[in-house]
C-alpha cells in the first residue's frame, strides 16, 4: 500500500506503530530523530509521514517546517502523533501543514483509519 515513516524516538511506540501499519500492508521506515526523519524523507519520498513533537537533534514542529519548505515534499502528509496537547501545539501544527494531530495515549485503530483516508490509492 503506502511508504510510511515513523519518526519517534520512543522505541517501544515504534515498534508497536510498525507492528500495526505493517500488518494493514504498508512499508514502514523508522527515523529515531529529527535529523534522521528529514534525511529518509528526502531520499525515500514517503506517502505519509507520522511525526512526533519532542524528539532529538531536530525537534518535531522544524522537521513539519522543513518538508513544507520542500517543494518536492510539500504535499506528503504527516500526522502529528505527541504528547504535546496544548492548544497552541495543535493550532500551530494544524497552521504549520499537518493534515491530522493525536495524542499520546492514542487509540491505533484511529490511527490506522486517519492514515488510510489520507493515503487512499496508494
Amino acid at each position: 500500500m503506502a511508504n510510511i515513516i515513523i519518526a519517534d524516538d520512543d522505541p517501544i511506540l515504534v515498534e508497536i506503530l510498525k507492528f500495526r501499519l505493517e500488518g494493514a500492508g504498508h512499508c514502514v521506515l523508522v527515523a529515531r530523530d529529527g535529523e534522521e526523519a528529514l534525511a529518509k524523507a528526502r531520499a525515500e519520498r514517503p506517502d505519509l509521514i507520522v511525526l512526533d513533537s519532542m524528539m532529538p537533534i531536530v525537534a518535531g514542529p522544524e522537521v513539519l517546517a522543513e518538508l513544507k519548505d520542500d517543494p518536492e515534499l510539500k504535499d506528503v502528509p504527516v500526522v502529528m502523533l505527541t504528547a504535546r496537547d496544548g492548544e497552541a501545539d495543535i493550532v500551530a501544527a494544524l497552521k504549520g501543514g499537518a493534515s491530522e494531530y493525536l495524542t499520546k495515549p492514542f487509540i491505533p485503530q484511529e490511527l490506522l483509519v486517519r492514515i488510510s483516508g489520507l493515503v487512499k490509492g496508494k
